[in-house]
């Protein structure tokens, strides 16, 4: 009988390993998503290139820009606060990982008891005080017969990958917003030097204009609506330089460093690409950081739905333990003091108050909603590309004009400058004419500066920079 026995131990591990491989958990597969067909609204492509395969240090010719970029990815917070989340996802993916491992205890206690005279054998006991001493380890397997084990460590490694892609997301972001800063940067240069040029010339106006009146041309009023031009370009002046003040101090937090002054190329020196390549549509899942962070997020709820369905169904535990026992210390490490159990149990739950229904229904609507927000994500990178495309092709459009109508404005300027000498027109018209001028030189700048965004809106919306 006693060999029958040993013969079952055997039997049962064996059996537990043969039911192992009978999962209830489903495999996780792509959703069939439609909204990919149409994400870039009006354009379509046939190149499967991509602006956002290319690294940043390509794209960006500016060795300042590009200097910058690599300074602030090796030292933002924000960057470093992310590599510490990929470092807590990892541990919890290690775990997920030693799932399959049998949990091992060990424990060594001295139990001192003192029975009392009047109880069951405390009565009939001289001795009512014992003393006894064990050591044992404690070992436990549980079966993974549905999966769940299986699942669970799935979920934990959708979750490290989540991480990682939130990682590059900071880093896409980061990249954009240390571009855009840049040319924010050299675009105010270029109006303040159109500032300082406007002050130079009202000042040598102011005295033309003084000249007219001392010869009877015009009245002083006109002197001092010159004078009045001539301060509103001076204010403009201290705005631009404020505002040149501020922009430095934001990026150099972007660069993981105090407030100090940012050196810089000039607006003219920047490239902008005539046509960037967006790629298919589908790309996008591949390539933008939150979309791709969406999806693990709903690979880790479609494995939870995994763990809960498995809770409906029995759980296989193998339990074995063994130590000394003894109630004489001088016998506790001793041969006769051994003992050992081992137990196989199988556990259906049958009433629990719910909890595994509970639990199983919380888990499907929770993978419906990581499934929303993971097509949300997607429609929202489709309207970003759609949005950075057409504002590309809007700005190329209206630079040409904003360059047509400065030349026109400058020459009404010049013109106006000579009839008004000439008693021909009077200051007001003059006066139009230059600040008229001066809004539409500003404009061109700023027009500049949109094409540039542009491209980095839509190297962004691509989910470039990361690779």
């Amino acid at each position: 009988m006693k060999n029958m026995k040993f013969i079952q131990y055997p039997f049962v591990i064996f059996m537990a390993l043969l039911l192992s491989s009978c999962f209830v958990a489903k495999d996780y597969t792509r959703p069939i998503l439609e909204e990919t067909n149409h994400l870039y609204r009006d354009v379509s492509t046939t190149d499967s290139t991509s602006v956002a395969d290319i690294s940043w240090d390509q794209l960006f010719t500016d060795p300042y820009l590009k200097g910058y970029i690599k300074e602030g990815l090796e030292n933002n917070l924000d960057i470093r606060v992310a590599i510490q989340q990929i470092a807590a996802a990892e541990a919890y993916l290690k775990q997920g990982k030693a799932g399959y491992l049998p949990t091992l205890n060990a424990k060594a206690t001295l139990t001192h008891q003192e029975l009392s005279a009047h109880s069951q054998f405390g009565s009939f006991l001289s001795n009512r005080s014992t003393d006894q001493y064990d050591l044992s380890a404690n070992l436990s397997w549980e079966a993974d017969i549905w999966g769940k084990i299986r699942s669970s460590k799935r979920s934990f490694q959708a979750k490290y990958l989540q991480s990682i892609s939130a990682h590059q997301l900071v880093k896409t972001n980061l990249i954009s917003s240390i571009a855009t800063t840049y040319y924010r940067l050299v675009a105010l240069d270029a109006k303040l030097g159109v500032i300082n040029t406007t002050i130079e010339n009202r000042a040598k106006s102011i005295e033309i204009i003084k000249a007219l009146k001392e010869s009877g041309q015009v009245t002083q009023v006109a002197v001092d609506q010159y004078i009045a031009q001539y301060k509103n370009a001076q204010a403009l002046k201290v705005d631009l330089e404020t505002e040149i003040f501020t922009v430095e101090n934001t990026m150099s937090i972007l660069l993981g460093k105090g407030p100090q002054a940012i050196k810089r190329s000039i607006l003219d020196n920047q490239v902008i690409p005539r046509q960037v390549a967006v790629g298919y549509p589908a790309t996008l899942l591949s390539n933008r950081p939150d979309v791709m962070s969406a999806e693990y997020e709903l690979i880790s709820a479609f494995e939870l739905t995994n763990v809960a369905r498995s809770e409906f169904y029995p759980s296989l535990t193998l339990t074995a333990s063994g130590g000394f026992q003894s109630l004489e210390i001088d016998q506790w490490i001793n041969a006769n003091s051994l003992f050992a159990n081992l137990i196989g149990g199988l556990t259906q739950p049958l009433f629990n108050q719910r909890k595994i229904r509970t639990k199983h229904e919380v888990a499907l609507a929770q993978q419906e909603q990581a499934l929303l927000n993971f097509k949300q994500k997607l429609l929202i990178a489709g309207k970003e590309v759609s949005d950075a495309l057409y504002t590309q092709k809007a700005e190329a459009e209206k630079f040409n004009y904003r360059q047509a109508e400065v030349e026109a404005l400058r020459n009404a300027e010049l013109n106006s400058e000579i009839l008004l000498n000439n008693g021909y027109l009077t200051y007001l018209d003059v006066l139009t004419a230059r600040q008229s001028a001066l809004n539409a030189e500003l404009l061109v700048i700023e027009s500049k500066l949109q094409q540039l965004l542009s491209v980095v809106n839509i190297y962004e919306a691509l989910g470039g920079g990361w690779q």
